[in-house]
């Protein structure tokens, strides 16, 4: 069936109404939709601007709106609390001497070096002995004759054949060449020297060819036995260090370790850096060597039963030491009493009990009452 003419525009006008109301619709919700979120920023920004105003009026509005912050926990701990004073000291010798010459003459022999292990009896340098030498031949020679004059007179006098004085002067003479044949030969020995006990040649003082005088220093000599640990002690812990205190020692460059105990402590405070010395014994041992340096570890206090922080979480204001401890998802400020610091730990003698949880990372960014988040570890 044909349509008349006279409908078609009517038909026309009718779809272009419905056509057009959803565009209009969705063009008027989208603007509403504007206009909400600029409402909506308004009243963040006057909300945020309030709500700052507030926290600078009333600290417990602030403390209540707090945004809570991401913090890791650890505990306190009840035990044993150890207090070690540390000191670096020095392994020394009861056998370091100066080996010096004990007779004049020129060097001709230098038969060791400079750290050379030697035993006892090594010869070390040889002197030139020409002289005392020809002096003991020649004291040879007058004594074979003295000698025989000597029997001569001595068979004269029990034939009661001539004086006494005569065998008396015989006698002496004999005896006076004995002597200083004797002290000849001593001196002889004298232009060898020898190691006196068995050690190392710290260091050789004299040269090949150079002459040298009674007196004089040779050779720097070091003993491997009789080895102590020698340190200075702050004058502050007199009476804490006695006789026979247990010790605990180590050598860094060997990294060994032992325990051992004190073996004397000094009576005389040196005025210049006010500390005493100690002695600490030290057993024969491989690879320790004199002039070494160790760490003695010496035990001043001792608490059985304390409560032990990490001392990195101990802060510090006006009013004195605090730490953080975790109650009800907040921070809680509390004060403390420091006792002593060792080995990254502190005592704390009043505030806490040892039963605490401590806010660790994160304990810079809160503050009391703050609200806490622990994370998961």
């Amino acid at each position: 069936m044909k349509l008349s003419h006279k409908f078609l525009p009517l038909i026309g006008l009718t779809f272009l109404v419905f056509s057009c109301e959803p565009k209009d619709e969705l063009a008027a919700k989208r603007a509403e939709l504007e206009e909400l979120k600029n409402q909506s920023n308004e009243l963040n920004t006057s909300i945020a601007l309030l709500e700052e105003e507030l926290m600078k009026m009333d600290p417990e509005f602030a403390s209540q709106n707090q945004k809570s912050i991401l913090i890791t926990t650890t505990n306190a701990k009840k035990g044993e609390f150890d207090h070690y004073v540390e000191v670096t000291g020095s392994v020394l010798s009861k056998k370091n001497v100066v080996i010096s010459a004990e007779t004049s003459g020129r060097i001709l022999e230098i038969p060791v070096l400079e750290g050379m292990r030697v035993a006892k009896g090594t010869v070390l340098a040889k002197i030139d002995a020409e002289t005392i030498e020809r002096s003991i031949d020649e004291l040879e020679n007058s004594l074979e004759l003295a000698t025989t004059l000597f029997e001569k007179q001595e068979r004269l006098w029990n034939q009661q054949i001539g004086t006494e004085v005569q065998y008396l002067e015989a006698k002496n003479r004999k005896e006076g060449l004995e002597r200083n044949l004797a002290s000849a030969r001593t001196n002889l020995d004298k232009a060898v020297i020898r190691a006196p006990f068995t050690g190392t040649i710290e260091e050789v003082q004299v040269r090949l060819g150079e002459l040298v005088q009674p007196g004089m220093g040779m050779f720097q000599f070091v003993g491997e036995s009789d080895l102590f640990i020698e340190a200075d002690i702050s004058e502050s812990y007199i009476g804490v260090l006695s006789k026979g205190d247990s010790v605990e020692v180590s050598f860094p460059s060997i990294n060994k370790e032992l325990q051992t105990k004190v073996s004397s402590v000094g009576a005389i405070i040196n005025p210049n850096n006010r500390t005493f010395k100690v002695e600490v014994f030290l057993p024969n041992m491989d690879l320790v060597k004199p002039n070494m340096i160790s760490v003695l570890k010496i035990l001043d206090y001792q608490s059985a039963d304390a409560v032990i922080v990490p001392s990195y979480l101990i802060l510090s204001d006006n009013r004195g030491d605090y730490v953080f401890t975790v109650e009800n998802g907040k921070a809680i400020k509390k004060y403390v009493e420091r006792g002593k610091t060792f080995d990254k730990e502190t005592e704390i003698l009043t505030g806490l009990t040892g039963s605490e949880v401590l806010v660790d990372k994160g304990f810079r960014e809160v503050g009391d009452n703050f609200n806490v988040n622990i994370a998961q570890q």
